[in-house]
Parts: structure tokens; sequence; C-alpha cells
């Protein structure tokens, strides 16, 4: 139902500019192995360890990940009844958004042992931060910033072209901008915060090679 993550790959980006939207494409310069039953939803680097959060009733959980080999270092198994989402650490804590269970979950981000459970009142998606605050989305067009507590300081609709542009999923933060991956495309959107105009679009069409698509490829996710 949702997405499955089959290789990294870092990105050399070039671009071209339409009006007042730049346009990149990407080209792949390197690879490393990813377990194919890992169900990718959070996907970051924290104090250079690589982080993943993984869906699917039944299979969710919390990893840190070996870069080089794919193998999990930690691998936290959550309770059947919670679907894993989006993540993020902010001062020292670990964030994880459930997709339907209406909770979020705090960790100690180096032990990965259990904090608290939080109410969290929408789906989870996709959970960054820049540092001060946490950022979400829902799956709409709507990014929602929170504070340590996870309740909303601020709502922004993102706009590509003067229109909302829905699906906001898997979010990272790069040098002050939200990069969201656009559920169910091929496109990265490239997103001022303050305005929540898209300012860029990544087109990863063909980062997977047709070798590697199986029967149970889905979507792309994970920046």
């Amino acid at each position: 139902m949702r997405r499955l993550s089959v290789f990294f790959a870092l990105l050399l980006l070039c671009s071209c500019t339409q009006a007042q939207v730049t346009q990149y494409r990407l080209k792949v310069v390197k690879e490393y192995p990813h377990d194919t039953g890992a169900y990718t939803q959070g996907l970051f680097f924290h104090d250079g360890t690589l982080y993943e959060t993984t869906g699917q009733y039944g299979s969710s959980s919390i990893r840190t990940v070996d870069l080089e080999t794919g193998k999990p270092f930690q691998n936290k198994k959550l309770s059947s009844k919670y679907f894993a989402e989006g993540s993020v650490v902010l001062n020292g804590d670990l964030y994880v958004l459930t997709w339907t269970n209406r909770v979020a979950f705090r960790y100690d981000a180096g032990t990965l042992s259990y904090k608290s459970t939080v109410s969290y009142p929408r789906e989870g998606w996709g959970l960054t931060t820049d540092g001060k605050q946490l950022i979400a989305s829902d799956g709409s067009a709507q990014l929602y910033f929170l504070d340590q507590n996870l309740k909303v300081t601020r709502k922004q609709q993102v706009t590509l072209d003067g229109r909302p542009l829905r699906h906001l999923n898997e979010l990272e933060w790069i040098k002050g901008k939200v990069w969201a991956n656009v559920y169910l495309t091929d496109m990265i959107a490239i997103i001022d915060p303050s305005s929540g105009k898209v300012e860029g679009t990544v087109d990863c069409a063909g980062l997977l090679p047709d070798a590697l698509w199986t029967s149970s490829t889905d979507v792309l996710n994970g920046i």
C-alpha cells in the first residue's frame, strides 16, 4: 500500500530554470546496499549515524544502519498494531510518527530506549527538523511546524506555480529549505518554509534501474 526503498544513492544535481521554479535532473554517483524487506519511511543521518524507520503492520521498526553493508547496528521492533512513518532527532530525542494510530513516539536517540507516547491528531507521513522545531507532513498540501511536544505552532500550505501541491510525504531539511518527496510521483519538491512556494523540483525518473524492479517494488521514498 505504501513504498519500498531498494537502494541508496548519492546524487549530483544539474539544473535548468523555467519561470521561477528551478528544475533539477539527477545523476547517480554511488550506490549502497539496502535491505529490500525494509519498507522505508523515515531516513536521515544524525551525528554520522544513519537512522531508518520502516513501516507495515507487523513489520515496523526503528534502525541504525551500516551504510556500507546495509545491515542494522540496532533494530527495534514496534508492536504489530503500529505502522511507523517519518522520524527525526531533535535535542537528543528520536521522534517517530505513526500512520493512522494517532500517536507518535519519543525515544532516546543513542540507545533507542522508549521515553514516551504523545497524542498526534492526524495521519503521520514525513518528519524533519530545522534544528529548533519539528516539521511534519500528512499527505496533504500542508506542512505542520511543531514544538517538542508535537503541538502545532504554525501551518503552511505548499504551492507549485500557485496551486496546492498535495501528497507531500518524506521530508528533509537541507540548507534552509524543506525537501519533500511527492507520493506516487518521481518528483522531489524544494520548498521555501516561510512562503510554502516550491522553488525547485528534482526529477528522479530512472533512479532505480529496470534490472532492480520486482513485483513488490513500490514508489520512491527516503531522502
